[in-house]
């Protein structure tokens, strides 16, 4: 068998990064259920017909068929892809549980999605994503818009990463503002601002020209409202400076100074009003959202969401909702490429049982059972060596406490095998420093493996 080699575009992290995720995974978990969210997992695939019916997502979904399937079958298994987001399938969801749920009704939902997009430095076709959305029947209050970022920057402050700041924006002011100033398309030119950041303002006048209808003044005018940026309620001041009237742009305006006012209230500095902010999937109809990792801009959103009144919608059934994501493998792999997060030890293990004989690994085994009881993470030695050997796998391990059994009446002793210290113990009561109990994620670089004295054979134990 030749060497594999690994597929661009789908990572797997190494033990201690895949901690790190771990941590990240609990700490927003526990964020979210602080604000009442219940958890949910969906199926990985859902039909085709149903990825494809919002957005412009036919390039980035994956299909999933059976080896021997019909290539020109359209229904049933043949007709799968895997889910690109995790707001299709929760709307789905909505719809086939609405009778089992209680509105409005809060998820968080923690699952790895795919995208077939090109990769690069903090963008993958396989990662995960961490959503949390509240629905509504019939009317969702826009309360609730407001509460979304306030959880994110709260969950996002409890990690060991950079500060961020919430872009926020209105679809409702956008569009306002395009009908106002008379075009007829304003999703085109919604998705032509969306491109400001990568194209720049020139070439997207030309597509608000060529795609929206557009004239050269009215793209003017498109890129001037794009400019307008405010931490405040002074950003309804700064677009009725541009003379536009439109009822739309007036509830627009509403709703994002009320999200302003309540983030200011409750996190001063999180949020800001950005006018470029479009978010290029069709669904969304008001709020939407952008997250800026301080220091990372340059790599873009590492959450986003918005409001979306009918993507959850069949017949007479309609239940808005908003939600928000966060990119949890784009944020942490911009953080590992620049060795921006460590975590103190490699593996959980807290204490080695080391053995003087492979005849006391029965009694190693009883320590072990005892010390894990007590939620002390231990492993008993692979080999009855030399102790010396035990301690530099502990050591290589990272593992910062070694047991040693008594022998001939003789107590139990555990040593620190960073400071050498050690001291007599029993398995039902000793308990290692706080800080060595469970491992930690820091922003700071992780501690070098300390060397472990010279002659460890001999060593008194």
């Amino acid at each position: 068998m030749s060497k594999p080699r690994p597929i661009s575009g789908f990572p797997e992290w190494l033990p201690p990064q895949r901690m790190i995720e771990q941590y990240v995974i609990d700490r927003l978990r526990r964020t979210f259920e602080l604000y009442g969210f219940a958890p949910l997992e969906t199926r990985a695939v859902e039909p085709l017909d149903q990825l494809l019916r919002k957005g412009e997502t036919s390039k980035e979904v994956y299909l999933l068929r059976r080896l021997q399937a019909d290539p020109d079958a359209q229904t049933g298994d043949d007709a799968l892809g895997l889910h690109f987001d995790l707001t299709v399938p929760f709307a789905r969801y909505v719809l086939e549980n609405a009778g089992k749920l209680q509105f409005p009704f809060r998820r968080y939902q923690i699952q790895k999605v795919w995208r077939g997009e090109r990769p690069q430095e903090g963008r993958y076709r396989e990662f995960l994503q961490a959503d949390i959305d509240i629905v509504d029947r019939d009317e969702l209050a826009p309360h609730h818009e407001a509460e979304l970022p306030l959880i994110i920057g709260d969950a996002l402050a409890s990690l060991p990463i950079p500060p961020v700041r919430i872009q926020v924006n209105n679809r409702k002011v956008c569009e306002g503002f395009y009908r106002g100033i008379g075009l007829t398309d304003p999703d085109a030119a919604l998705r032509a601002i969306d491109r400001l950041d990568r194209f720049g303002p020139q070439r997207v006048a030309e597509l608000l020209m060529s795609t929206a209808g557009a004239s050269e003044s009215q793209a003017k005018a498109c890129l001037s409202l794009a400019e307008i940026s405010a931490p405040d309620a002074s950003i309804d001041d700064a677009v009725r400076g541009l003379g536009v009237e439109h009822p739309l742009l007036d509830e627009g305006l509403a709703e994002l100074v009320a999200v302003l006012q309540t983030a200011a209230a409750h996190s001063p500095g999180l949020c800001v009003a950005d006018l470029r902010i479009a978010r290029g999937l069709d669904y969304y109809t008001g709020t939407v959202y952008e997250t800026q990792l301080q220091g990372y801009e340059r790599f873009g959103s590492i959450c986003s969401g918005g409001r979306y009144d009918d993507l959850a919608s069949a017949g007479a059934d309609r239940f808005p909702g908003v939600g928000i994501s966060i990119g949890v493998s784009r944020l942490l792999g911009l953080l590992f490429g620049a060795d921006a997060l460590s975590i103190s030890r490699p593996v959980p293990t807290c204490v080695l049982v080391a053995l003087p004989a492979e005849s006391d690994r029965p009694a190693g085994n009883r320590v072990a059972d005892t010390l894990r009881r007590r939620g002390i993470a231990t492993e008993v030695s692979p080999s009855a060596a030399k102790f010396g050997k035990q301690i530099r796998y502990a050591q290589r391990r990272g593992i910062p406490y070694v047991w040693f059994l008594g022998v001939d009446g003789e107590p139990d002793g555990v040593k620190d095998i960073r400071s050498g210290d050690q001291v007599s113990a029993q398995a039902g009561s000793w308990q290692p420093a706080a800080a060595d109990l469970l491992p930690t994620v820091s922003d700071q670089p992780a501690p070098a493996a300390g060397r472990p004295p010279e002659n460890l054979d001999n060593m008194p134990r």
